[in-house]
């Protein structure tokens, strides 16, 4: 059996919108390649409920929030001599979900350039990952997979709120430079129940991937 490693520390980043299935494929492929995980701050996020209650109230705190703990899970990455798989970048935060939030009237203009500024300032203290994947996802995938978790707040969510989550998604994979993207079309992928779609995605990471050695086992 033919593998291929890394020969040196690797850092890739899962995207996607809310329900593609980042945090499942953060935690298959740091089991399956042996790397640490750092997952999105979520069960002890202190304003996510609220705000699906309440998106205009909420919105800057919860994007604050999320700014501060991804560079907080930016550098703690860059400085762990281990590889990486992070759930959803600091990146995302910016360009997509902030963004979204401005263009839809639900955080004030003054604070949006504001959270523009603080993160002009992080983003030169940033080291960049050498990968992004990103899962692309159908809005009746997404609704599918929101409603298999179950959680209640989520229940709010809207239509018009992913597909144009799903609009700016589109957009910053054209327009990303910073480093490779890698665009996996999921509608018909389950890596979680079928090892083979766990292992083509593991291939396709491992090639997009530079200073990869192949490594032979001797078969069992």
């Amino acid at each position: 059996m033919e593998e291929r490693r890394p020969a040196e520390k690797k850092f890739i980043i899962i995207s996607g919108n809310i329900g593609s299935g980042k945090s499942s494929l953060t935690k298959d492929l740091s089991r399956m390649l042996g790397w640490k995980a750092f997952y999105e701050v979520v069960a002890d996020n202190p304003y996510l409920e609220d705000f699906y209650y309440d998106m205009k109230k909420w919105s800057f705190h919860l994007q604050v929030f999320f700014l501060s703990k991804r560079f907080q899970h930016h550098q703690a990455i860059i400085k762990d001599p281990c590889s990486v798989v992070q759930d959803r970048s600091i990146y995302e935060d910016v360009d997509i979900f902030a963004k979204n939030l401005y263009e839809q009237g639900l955080m004030d203009p003054r604070d949006y350039h504001n959270y523009r500024e603080l993160f002009g300032i992080m983003v030169e203290f940033l080291t960049p990952p050498d990968l992004i994947i990103y899962l692309e996802a159908s809005i009746p995938t997404l609704q599918g997979r929101i409603a298999l978790r179950g959680r209640d707040y989520e229940k709010k969510i809207s239509v018009d709120y992913l597909e144009q989550l799903n609009k700016l998604y589109r957009q910053w994979v054209g327009e990303f430079t910073i480093c490779p993207i890698l665009t996996i079309p999921t509608d018909d992928l389950d890596f979680v129940q079928k090892p083979e779609h766990l292992e083509f995605i593991i291939k396709k990471t491992m090639d997009l991937l530079p200073g990869t050695e192949k490594v032979f086992n001797n078969p069992t």
